[in-house]
């Protein structure tokens, strides 16, 4: 492996890691199969040959070692990743590939239908029907840690649009303790870096020792400081800027694989 391709492969590892994590609902089976996907690459890196995109040669390597095990999810390794995969059975078969692959680590669908060895069309049309079969089956109350206010204003309409309540807004990280001790979110939205100093993931770690697992998304515009290899790493994480459709996309995902009795169907 040339000292080029080992260090386009190396910067572009944990946006894989991250894929493969959400796509099987386990950071155990996730980093196998992220693993699995470098031996492949290891034994035979001719397909980077001429590749125009090292990235979505990497994924597409990834995605055909994962087919070739059948596309297998992951032994959940909390009640939220069971959850996860007894919903993942309704959906559309190869849809939440292509939307993943779209919204969180940004591939246009040309490049999913690379990655996938789909048509564009069919990759937008995925991408469509992933989108509205996560939207219509569940609605439930958000809560948002985030310190600047056109931010956070910006997320709350994009949130109320889609039918979910939003329980309050924490500018801190004990704010955002007080807030989910008065009312038990259905899901959290976090900053990393907040006001006077604090920290989103130290809230979202406090709040988590308050109630059983809750599902969270990071919007954050230091995606490298969860991106780390050590566990637990978020199943969902949104680099800011961030556009309406992640947003849009993380939400719905986590609501609906995150699901609680709390959830209105």
């Amino acid at each position: 492996m040339s000292t080029d391709l080992a260090g386009s492969i190396g910067a572009n590892l944990p946006y894989l890691r991250r894929y493969a994590r959400a796509l099987t609902g386990s950071q155990d089976s996730g980093d196998r199969f992220a693993a699995a996907t470098l031996e492949a690459i290891l034994a035979d890196p001719t397909p980077f040959d001429g590749a125009g995109d090292p990235k979505v040669a990497l994924f597409h390597a990834f995605h055909l070692v994962w087919a070739s095990a059948g596309a297998p999810l992951g032994e959940p390794d909390t009640r939220l990743s069971a959850r996860a995969q007894d919903h993942m059975a309704t959906l559309t078969p190869n849809t939440r590939e292509a939307l993943l692959l779209n919204t969180i680590e940004g591939f246009r669908v040309e490049e999913i239908g690379a990655i996938m060895q789909v048509g564009a069309e069919e990759a937008a049309e995925l991408i469509e029907i992933a989108l509205r079969e996560m939207e219509a089956s569940v609605a439930g109350k958000v809560m948002i840690i985030e310190d600047e206010a056109i931010i956070a204003m910006d997320i709350q309409s994009i949130v109320e649009e889609m039918g979910h309540r939003v329980t309050g807004i924490a500018a801190t990280r004990s704010t955002a303790v007080a807030l989910a001790a008065r009312e038990k979110p259905d899901l959290i939205l976090a900053d990393i870096q907040l006001a006077d100093n604090s920290s989103g993931i130290d809230a979202v770690n406090d709040i988590l020792e308050q109630f059983d697992e809750l599902p969270v998304v990071f919007i954050t515009a230091f995606p490298e400081r969860l991106l780390t290899g050590e566990r637990p790493e978020p199943a969902f994480l949104i680099t800011k800027p961030y556009t309406e459709t992640q947003v849009r996309s993380a939400v719905s995902q986590a609501m609906f694989f995150s699901s609680t009795e709390t959830l209105v169907a």
